[in-house]
């Protein structure tokens, strides 16, 4: 995750594995992209609580996970995961792994190019990167629903702080500017059922939204059920850009 200065994240371990689980679940298909093998050392970026980064491990290699966030790093050590607190950008690590990968983080850093950097820097000639992150699109009818509700009850949406939902076009700019090559990156629409429903939703993954915007924490609940309302479902309108690439060896 990227600094809390400059992003909108922040978590609750506890909030997020309750009501997130559902993103480890399916960053399946990406982890199948990445097809780590035994023997090779891996870096996760933004290792979140670990629920990945253990599914790596158990397919035989060696894992470091980083994240910004100090409680998802504490989860994730809790539950054996080899985890440092980190933001992607500031990594200095210099051809130390076979491959990286990343689920679900990269949308949340807001320093793109230098991440891109410090992500090509850290493996080794050959290596690869593959992973997934909200992509063109993602989320557009629950963020729209939520900004809506902030500012009918006089909060200010704290629009500068805007994730990067970058298209195919965009994200393989960026990643080619750092370095890489045999850029394959694609948008997939995955309308997500939200198990615990859309107001536990927008408390957890929007926490830091909530945070910036200056809400109490008595009127989120009122707020989120407000969202739920508005999106009249329980299901989220994610897409998803799942990509891989390689260092030139």
């Amino acid at each position: 995750m990227s600094a809390v200065a400059a992003s909108t994240s922040k978590w609750d371990a506890a909030d997020y594995a309750r009501v997130g689980g559902f993103v480890a679940e399916l960053g399946g298909a990406a982890l199948d992209l990445l097809d780590p093998q035994r023997g090779e050392r891996i870096l996760d970026v933004g290792c979140g609580e670990g629920t990945l980064t253990r599914k790596i491990v158990e397919r035989g290699a060696t894992v470091l996970g980083i994240d910004n966030s100090p409680e998802m790093i504490a989860a994730a050590r809790a539950s054996g995961v080899d985890a440092v607190q980190l933001a992607a950008e500031d990594m200095q690590f210099f051809a130390e792994f076979d491959a990286a990968f990343s689920n679900a983080t990269l949308h949340w850093v807001v320093q793109k190019e230098q991440a891109a950097r410090a992500i090509f820097r850290a493996l080794k000639p050959g290596g690869r990167f593959a992973g997934e992150m909200g992509g063109e699109g993602n989320l557009r009818k629950l963020r729209d629903a939520l900004d809506e509700e902030l500012i009918i009850r006089g909060y200010a949406p704290p629009l500068e702080a805007s994730n990067w939902y970058a298209s195919p076009e965009e994200f393989a700019a960026v990643y080619e500017a750092a370095g890489f090559r045999e850029i394959d990156a694609r948008l997939i629409e995955r309308p997500t059922k939200v198990e615990h429903g859309i107001a536990a939703w927008v408390t957890t993954f929007r926490k830091g939204w909530l945070d910036r915007a200056e809400v109490p924490e008595g009127e989120r609940a009122e707020i989120a059920a407000a969202v739920a309302d508005r999106v009249g479902s329980n299901i989220a309108d994610y897409v998803r850009l799942r990509f891989i690439m390689r260092k030139p060896a």
